[in-house]
C-alpha cells in the first residue's frame, strides 16, 4: 500500500478557505468539493478528482501562484422526487490544491476519463549553474 503524505500548513488551509470564498457566488453558498488526490512522481505533480457525470468542457482549471484551482457545475435532474437517501452532490464545486513546487504550465495536461479528472503538471526543470 502506498504511503500517503499530507502537507497541510496554515497558509495552505487559509488559501483554500479564501479561494472557496472567492469562487462562491452567493453569501451562503452550497459550493462543495469532490474527493481529490494529489501526488507526485519523479517528473510530475498529479491531481485526480473523482467526479462522475460531467464532460471535459464542464471544468475550469487554472493555476494561480502555487495553487491549482478546479471549478465547475454538476447539474441535477429537474425531475421532482422524494429522497430516502442522498449522498451525491450537485451544483457548484470548487477545489484548491497547493502545488508543492514550480511547474511547466505549457506542458500541463488534463483529461476526463471514467468519472475522473486527472491533471498532470510536469515539474519545471531547475537550471543548475556551475561555478
Amino acid at each position: 500500500m502506498p504511503t500517503v503524505i499530507r502537507k497541510s500548513s496554515e497558509n495552505l488551509i487559509e488559501n483554500r478557505r479564501n479561494t472557496l470564498s472567492t469562487v462562491s457566488w452567493q453569501v451562503r453558498s452550497n459550493v462543495w468539493s469532490p474527493p481529490t488526490d494529489e501526488y507526485e512522481t519523479q517528473d510530475t505533480y498529479i491531481v485526480r478528482v473523482e467526479i462522475a457525470g460531467m464532460r471535459e468542457e464542464d471544468f475550469e482549471v487554472s493555476l494561480e501562484n502555487d495553487t491549482l484551482l478546479i471549478m465547475g457545475y454538476r447539474p441535477d435532474s429537474s425531475e421532482r422526487r422524494a429522497y430516502h437517501q442522498m449522498e451525491i452532490n450537485f451544483g457548484k464545486f470548487a477545489i484548491a490544491v497547493g502545488v508543492p513546487g514550480p511547474v511547466n504550465v505549457e506542458q500541463a495536461q488534463a483529461e476526463y476519463v471514467n468519472g475522473f479528472l486527472t491533471i498532470i503538471l510536469p515539474k519545471a526543470k531547475q537550471n543548475h549553474i556551475k561555478v
